[in-house]
Parts: structure tokens; sequence; C-alpha cells
């Protein structure tokens, strides 16, 4: 049986719980005075707090780590959105760029042929390219233009540099062109600088012509400018067709071969254009000094017999030449004064020929009076 535990027992329990709360007061006292003095207890707290940083640091290390996955995570994918969009945004302005080029190329080329049309003073019509045929064997272009927009069989093609070919079928709404690169083509040509006539013959390639059959005595040279010489009546005269860059002997060693390039781009280019109507026809021949090439100036006496003398308002045309009186003409103009300008003056020698076969009898005209000039 347990003992009984008095009154006194528990008093003393009370005391020393008493007493043990004074000791802690007292000595939260004198720590909080010897503080206040010292300040040696901030000191035990800062080194306090360096001992508990790394184990604060290494607490939050999980936290930490996610919060940076999450903002990297957040940070890739902001990242691949932009790249994405740029990305979108880059080949779209590539295609704009690449159709503003192919428009500046465009515009260039209908710039080229407009001039064309306007040095030359020529009556064409302007036909887009729909499609192209550059077989070996087949050289073609197709216009979108035909007989309702008044394409006809037989017309001339060129472009901005020369002639490209004729049309050889045309229905209501398209049109086939026979490139002269074709196999199966020939034009008569001329060399710009003498006049000389030659043949130029497709060979089936968009970048080259033949020459063949040139005599050896002929004044053909490499680098000569090919035009068209009207002959046949289906190319107008005086168009561009190439140029000569190659001459070489044939097989039997009897005549020069050639090759020419053209002067018009076949394998390219949208739109062409096509004659209605032929231009007049030019000089092909050599230039006089001073004068551009294929091109000679109109001269009264060209058509004179040889040995006739000029006469002196035919002379006074001439610039830097002064017209002289013959002795006849001095004498009369000795004896008597000029004749009145309805009388008329007697017919010199180039004025008087008689009519050859060309050339129809005419009556001979009259001397302009003094002082006009032909």
């Amino acid at each position: 049986m347990p003992s009984y535990a008095g009154p006194s027992a528990s008093r003393s329990g009370d005391i020393a719980d008493t007493l043990r709360l004074l000791a802690y007061l007292a000595l939260a006292v004198v720590l909080i005075v010897l503080d206040h003095r010292g300040g040696w207890l901030s000191r035990v707290r800062q080194q306090a707090q360096v001992l508990v940083q790394p184990i604060r640091a290494v607490a939050g290390l999980p936290g930490r780590v996610i919060e940076t996955v999450s903002n990297d995570a957040g940070t890739l994918s902001q990242l691949t959105n932009d790249n994405r969009r740029l990305r979108n945004e880059l080949l779209v302005t590539r295609a704009r760029m690449a159709r503003l080029a192919t428009v500046n190329a465009d515009n260039a080329r209908l710039r080229g042929l407009l001039g064309a049309s306007e040095q030359g003073s020529l009556d064409v019509q302007l036909a887009p390219v729909l499609d192209i045929d550059l077989d070996p064997t087949r050289q073609r272009l197709v216009l979108r233009a035909g007989s309702r927009d008044g394409v006809q069989t037989g017309q001339t093609v060129i472009d901005a540099g020369g002639v490209v070919g004729q049309i050889i079928e045309s229905t209501p709404l398209q049109a086939t062109v026979l490139l002269l690169t074709d196999p199966d083509h020939a034009i008569p040509v001329a060399i710009a600088r003498n006049g000389v006539r030659l043949v130029a013959y497709g060979t089936g390639r968009a970048d080259r012509l033949a020459l063949a059959s040139v005599p050896l005595s002929s004044d053909v040279k490499v680098g000569d400018l090919l035009v068209t010489s009207g002959l046949g009546g289906r190319f107008a005269a005086g168009f561009p067709v190439g140029t000569i860059t190659a001459l070489r002997p044939d097989e039997s060693r009897a005549f020069l071969v050639g090759d020419v390039k053209p002067a018009a781009q076949l394998d390219r280019g949208r739109d062409v254009l096509l004659l209605r109507t032929l231009p007049p026809r030019p000089v092909i021949g050599e230039a006089r000094p001073g004068m551009a090439p294929g091109t000679v100036p109109a001269d009264p006496q060209a058509n004179a017999p040889a040995g006739a003398a000029a006469t002196p308002a035919q002379a006074a045309t001439k610039p830097g030449v002064t017209p002289q009186a013959t002795p006849t003409q001095a004498a009369a103009g000795r004896r008597k004064p000029a004749p009145p300008p309805a009388e008329a003056a007697p017919a010199t020698p180039a004025e008087a020929r008689p009519a050859t076969d060309s050339e129809p009898a005419t009556r001979p005209p009259q001397a302009p009076p003094a002082g006009e000039q032909r």
C-alpha cells in the first residue's frame, strides 16, 4: 500500500519550482545587462549565423532548384515560340523579296521592250509568253494571244535584243512561235558592216545559230553583227539577229562555217513583241566617216553617171563647197544680166541623160531660180 504524501511534501516542491524560476529570471537579467553594455551576445549571434548559413542554404536548395527549372522551362517555351514566329516572318519576307526581284526584272524587260519599240517607231503588239519548249529537236514558244487579238501567221516576233522567231500557228486564244534556233528554221541575214548576205540556221540550242557555206573570199569577221536582210519578205530588214562568235573551215576546206550568238534572249523573258506592220527598209552597208553604221546619207549625185559634174545648186547644198561658174556662164554674166526666175535654165548633163529601161522617160526638170537650193 503506497504511503500518503502529506501537505509538507507538496509545499517543498512548490518552493523548489519558485526558486528555479527566480534563478532563470536573474540569469536573464544578467545576460540582458551584459549584452547591453558589452555587446558580446550580438557577436555570438553573428558567429551562430555563420555556422547556420550553410545549413540554411542546403535547406533552401530544393526550392531554388524548382524555381530555376520552372523559370528555365518558361523561358525555353517563350524562346521556342519567338523562334518559330521569327522563322515564319523570315520566310514570308524572303518570299516577298523574291517576288519583288522578279517584278523588278519583269519591269526591266518591259522597259527594254518599250524602249525598243519607241526608238524604232515600230507598230508592235505586246504578247505574254504562256509556255516554252526548248527541246533540241523542237524550239517553240506559246503566246497568250491569238487571232482574236490580231495575231496572224507569219508575223515577226522580236524582243528588246533582236529577232525571236515567227508565228507559224494562230488560234483564237493562243499563237505558236517558231524560234530562230529550231533545227528546221533558216533566216536570211546580212552583215551590218558591209552588207554581205548569208543564211543563219537553227542548231537546236537556245544559245547558238550556225552559218554554213560562207565563201573564203567573203569579208566576214568574228564579232560582226548580223541583221535581217529582208530577202524573202518574211522578216523586215535591219533587225539584229546575232553576233558571229567563231569561224572555221568546213571539212572540204572550200568554205567557212561559223557560230552565231543570238541577239534575243530566247530562253528567258515573259513578254515578246509582235510586228504588226513592216518598218521602212534600212540601208545596210559600209558607213561613211562621221555617219552611224548601217546608214548612208542622201546624195544628189548618187544617181548621176560616172564623170558627170555637179551643178552649182547641187554644189551649194554640200557643206564646205563654194559653187563656181563655168566659163560660158561667166561670159554670159558679163554680157547680160541673169535670166528672171520664170526663165528655164539649160539642163545639166546629169539631168539630160537618156532614160534607161529601169527609169521611165520623164520631162527634164527645170533649174531652180537663182539663190534657191535644192
